[in-house]
């Protein structure tokens, strides 16, 4: 399991926005503004999104069977933090939930969404500004 460091772990308390970066299918970058939060027991970033959304349509197997990967990049004048690692979509009602409570505690409620999906980021690299590197 990832770990961030203490800096870093502050960093992704604060409320930010970042950049979610994933590929479409003919492997040009997708990027787009997204809250996310940190679960450091699980060394997990979780974005919420709607599954109609190209994000969410982004995950999808790979033709050899190969995880898909995505980068996170918070940022914050000269502060920054990437997270990157493989992304999976979840469904699961008890994912969602979780997901949900954890971006009320970081950024706001949410309101009430029958599409909402979870897209769970498995770090397993970072890069960060100078202050913040390991």
């Amino acid at each position: 399991m990832f770990r961030l460091n203490p800096e870093q772990l502050v960093f992704v308390t604060e409320r930010h926005l970042a950049t979610l970066t994933t590929l479409r299918p003919d492997g040009t970058p997708h990027v787009v503004p997204v809250g996310f939060t940190w679960d450091a027991e699980e060394g997990v970033a979780r974005v919420t999104a709607n599954r109609t959304s190209f994000k969410a349509r982004n995950i999808r197997p790979l033709p050899d069977g190969g995880e898909q990967r995505a980068a996170l990049c918070q940022f914050d004048r000269a502060r920054w933090l990437t997270l990157e690692g493989t992304i999976t979509l979840s469904d699961d009602p008890a994912e969602i939930a979780e997901a949900e409570a954890r971006y009320a505690r970081r950024y706001r409620t949410q309101t009430p969404n029958p599409d909402r999906i979870v897209l769970r980021i498995t770090v397993d690299k970072a890069m960060a500004s100078t202050y913040m590197a390991s």
